[in-house]
């Protein structure tokens, strides 16, 4: 009995010396409040997982492309935009997940006194600020009037909507003077920063390259500040190589892995094929890039090797009997390995009576093997299609440290072809730049035969231009090749279509509505901010999917 009045004594003098009961419920493990540059960390991961992922309810804009299709679910491919929610988590994605963070992140660093980290204080804030302005205009360019003034403001629930044209001169404002404050001083730590470890430099040629895709959006609304925008940032300084890309450095393993990889490998689904509109033009001008989008699933055989001979940086493979299922000149020759994926051996350059040549070889084939050319085919857009009967994703896409690219060097050249091609000055012509895009997109997909690519008529700056039925000519020229190069780049990729009105998207199989130049507001926004929402539907020319945004003048796409 004096055991248990001694324990009940003791836990009531426990109680007694606590002032507060809800001090027994604190939990002393975890930390009490959370770092700037944690919030910092946390929002580069949403915002990359969000231009990155596949997934269904959150981002189809490679369906929107027509880079890939659906398989059996096919509602996405044919621009619904609502059974699955989409613009509600896209809002929700970026508000709260990325702007939010980096909010909170700029208010405790500006609140953190540290004599150890005040030196780096300047740079880390104008780095978000950098960050921010990228998520602002992703926003004003997916969806025009949206709440910004009145924004992150968690004791307002109904925020009203400020006019696009006027946020996003605001938006290029901020970027200018976030650039400008930058200095040679370090920032983050590598282990806060995944896209860049902390490289203020880097960040500022970010920042320039944000600013000049941000001024070639108002090009056909406002020339002049479009022109000074652009060239303020080359001026400033832009991307000049793919070691510039900005991207999120994923890891081996879930939840840090590439959304790429969750999707399409741990998954287990096999929901996505190419698409017809990609592969039909790369097959048109025997795009070497085909081999390093798309697996070779599909295959067709040329023969037994009978022998092997090489001249300079050709090989002549020649086989036992006449070929008679024709390879095409540009598609990749492979050797089939049992079980395995097929060993490539590089690409075809020219078709005998019963021989092949392949330029650069990685290894020539044994007399007595069969060799095998890949056949790239996509499905019809919007059309149910099983997996196995079209091309795949190529696996180096599907590797979950595979980088979460955000803005790149490829995406810089295009840019600054369209702006000499309207007249800016930006140290180079539109040809330069043409090819410079194109270049840096076969270097970045390590893909052979790029001067055999540039010459064909169809792809050569001068000869496309005279053969191209758009006005300006350059539109098409220019908006076509920066398609097909921002491959598995989603909202950048959708931009470009946009904004260049090239190249013509194919109908849907069953279309849902007319090519979707923007996303509809979110079911929630009409609900809960019921006023604001009818005043930015009507400002901006109705809440549809085919309404053009302020900067989007023209439109060439089927409503």
């Amino acid at each position: 009995m004096k055991k248990y009045i001694v324990i009940f004594m003791a836990a009531v003098f426990a109680v007694s010396c606590s002032d507060n009961l809800e001090d027994l419920n604190q939990n002393i493990k975890d930390p009490t409040t959370v770092s700037g540059e944690s919030l910092f960390a946390g929002a580069q991961k949403r915002l990359a997982d969000q231009m990155t992922t596949p997934n269904v309810n959150r981002n189809n804009n490679r369906l929107w492309v027509q880079h890939w299709n659906e398989t059996t679910y096919i509602d996405e491919s044919n621009y619904d935009q609502v059974k699955r929610s989409i613009p509600d988590i896209h809002w929700r994605t970026m508000y709260r997940d990325v702007l939010k963070n980096l909010d909170e992140a700029r208010r405790i660093i500006e609140e953190t006194d540290d004599n150890v980290t005040n030196a780096q204080k300047p740079n880390k804030l104008a780095i978000i600020e950098i960050l921010s302005v990228y998520a602002w205009s992703n926003l004003v360019e997916t969806y025009g009037d949206i709440p910004y003034s009145e924004a992150l403001d968690v004791d307002n629930t109904l925020p009203k909507y400020d006019d696009a044209f006027t946020v996003y001169k605001d938006l290029i404002q901020r970027l200018s003077s976030a650039i400008s404050s930058i200095d040679s001083e370090s920032s983050f730590s590598a282990n806060e920063d995944l896209i860049y470890a902390g490289d203020a430099e880097q960040w500022r040629k970010f920042g320039n390259t944000l600013k000049l895709r941000m001024g070639m959006v108002l090009a056909d609304v406002d020339p002049s500040l479009s022109q000074t925008t652009a060239e303020s940032a080359y001026n400033s300084g832009v991307f000049t190589s793919n070691e510039d890309t900005a991207g999120y450095h994923y890891s081996e393993a879930a939840p840090n892995n590439n959304p790429v990889n969750d999707n399409l490998v741990l998954s287990g689904r096999n929901d996505y094929v190419a698409a017809e509109t990609l592969v039909d033009k790369m097959n048109e001008l025997d795009d070497p890039r085909r081999a390093e989008y798309f697996d070779p699933n599909i295959n067709e055989e040329v023969g037994v090797v009978a022998s092997v001979s090489t001249s300079g940086n050709i090989t002549t493979i020649t086989f036992e009997e006449a070929i008679t299922s024709e390879p095409i000149v540009g598609n990749n020759a492979y050797v089939p390995v049992p079980n395995e994926q097929p060993t490539r051996l590089g690409v075809i350059t020219d078709v005998g009576a019963n021989s092949i040549d392949v330029k650069n070889i990685s290894g020539a084939p044994e007399v007595g093997s069969t060799v095998i050319f890949a056949i790239y085919q996509g499905t019809v857009i919007g059309k149910q299609s099983r997996y196995v009967d079209w091309s795949h994703v190529n696996r180096s896409l599907v590797q979950p440290t595979a980088l979460g690219v955000i803005l790149s060097y490829i995406e810089s050249e295009f840019l600054l072809a369209e702006a000499a091609a309207r007249g800016y000055s930006v140290g180079g012509t539109a040809e330069d730049y043409y090819v410079g895009g194109i270049t840096a997109s076969f270097e970045y997909w390590d893909a052979s035969g790029l001067q055999e690519y540039l010459d064909q008529p169809e792809v050569d700056y001068n000869t496309a231009l005279s053969n191209s039925s758009s006005q300006p000519e350059w539109k098409e020229v220019i908006g076509t090749q920066a398609w097909i190069a921002l491959y598995n780049r989603t909202f950048a990729a959708w931009l470009s279509v946009r904004r260049l009105d090239y190249p013509i998207m194919k109908k849907p199989y069953r279309p849902d509505s007319g090519y979707p130049v923007r996303y509809t507001y979110p079911v929630s926004e009409q609900n809960l901010n019921t006023g604001n929402y009818d005043q930015a539907a009507s400002n901006i020319g109705g809440d549809t999917p085919e309404t053009k945004l302020f900067w989007d003048k023209y439109y060439t796409f089927e409503h």
